[in-house]
């Protein structure tokens, strides 16, 4: 330890600054490794087709990309949100013919053939918004918005399904989406405001 001592009192901090630059460098410009080299080689690209809000889409894709990501990197579909990206929170939920579906955790090529339906598909095509899309904003159900999509998304499938009967079941069935902003009343009261709506 004393033999290093005089070196160190020398060195500035630039020169310290500089010599560990150069170290970076050096190593960053290594060859690969015999273990890097023997990794496998990326997986090649896959087709899939798959009908998105009534159209069809043609991807040319990894076959590790999710729905999601295929969705919104892809398709620039971005109304659909990368929440948790573990299936836990619903942000992303959209319908996978018919039926919902949380796009995280939904190999994109497992959809190939299939219809897809975004929120971007939920309002009419000269922009009328949806019943509960505008149940939503009369009862309050959204603040920062972020979970909206897909808390409207399972909403849908909810009425849908028929488990829009009472508070209690809504709750139960919309149980995987959650809201961080806590607007789990105006959303319950615009689901069942629209399933009594359409009843009617």
């Amino acid at each position: 330890m004393e033999s290093i001592l005089p070196f160190l009192s020398r060195l500035s901090r630039r020169r310290f600054l500089g010599t560990a630059g150069a170290t970076t460098l050096a190593m960053a410009a290594r060859p690969p490794s015999a273990e890097a080299a023997a990794e496998p080689a990326q997986m090649s690209s896959q087709k899939v087709a798959l009908t998105v809000n009534g159209r069809r889409q043609a991807l040319d894709i990894d076959p590790r990309v999710t729905l999601l990501d295929a969705l919104r990197e892809n398709l620039a579909l971005t109304g659909t949100k990368k929440g948790c990206d573990q299936g836990q929170c619903g942000a992303c939920t959209v319908h996978l013919d018919g039926r919902r579906v949380v796009s995280c955790l939904t190999p994109a090529v497992q959809v190939n053939g299939q219809a897809v339906v975004t929120i971007e598909g939920v309002a009419a095509p000269d922009g009328t918004l949806h019943p509960l899309q505008q149940a939503f904003i009369d009862h309050d159900a959204l603040q920062c918005g972020y979970c909206t999509p897909g808390q409207v998304m399972s909403g849908l499938a909810c009425i849908a399904e028929g488990h829009a009967t009472s508070d209690d079941e809504i709750r139960e069935y919309m149980s995987g989406n959650l809201c961080r902003c806590g607007a789990y009343a105006g959303i319950v009261a615009a689901i069942r405001e629209t399933a009594n709506r359409a009843e009617a």
